[in-house]
């Protein structure tokens, strides 16, 4: 017996993130992580910079501490067209990259920490959007 196609999408996870490299900064200094994603084949999302108001934008944030999160650097998105819209979205398919680059205050406690990410995006085929779901970072960082 096959299961109702809502039911089988509502168990997908779109989005992975491939583990990213430990992060190694001096106090008072800035690093950059750069962290890969990969969306599951046959799916977009949003970019950042959608383009309509009333759509989704993938982000990733940060909790502060114990870094500053100085800028989040997304790739170029491209514009693909879909039959259920009369213009081309800005949009990630495939695998993608996105960068941040972290200021380590001159007060940050020295030592290892896990940095916690939320990537929160929604994954859309050609036919449906589905509701929008977070993906979690774990990023290890070492204060020098």
């Amino acid at each position: 017996m096959a299961l109702p196609f809502w039911l089988c999408s509502a168990q997908s996870d779109f989005v992975t993130a491939e583990t990213p490299a430990r992060v190694v900064v001096k106090a008072g200094e800035t690093a950059v992580s750069k962290i890969q994603f990969r969306l599951a084949s046959g799916y977009h999302t949003n970019s950042n910079t959608p383009s309509d108001e009333f759509l989704i934008p993938l982000r990733l944030t940060w909790e502060a501490a114990p870094l500053e999160v100085l800028a989040v650097t997304y790739p170029k998105p491209h514009l693909e067209k879909y039959k259920f819209s009369e213009k081309p979205l800005s949009v990630f398919t495939g695998e993608f990259d996105i960068a941040t680059r972290f200021k380590a205050p001159p007060t940050a406690p020295k030592g290892a920490r896990v940095l916690t990410g939320k990537l929160r995006y929604q994954a859309c085929s050609d036919n449906a959007c589905y509701p929008p779901k977070t993906v979690t970072v774990k990023l290890p960082v070492e204060v020098r």
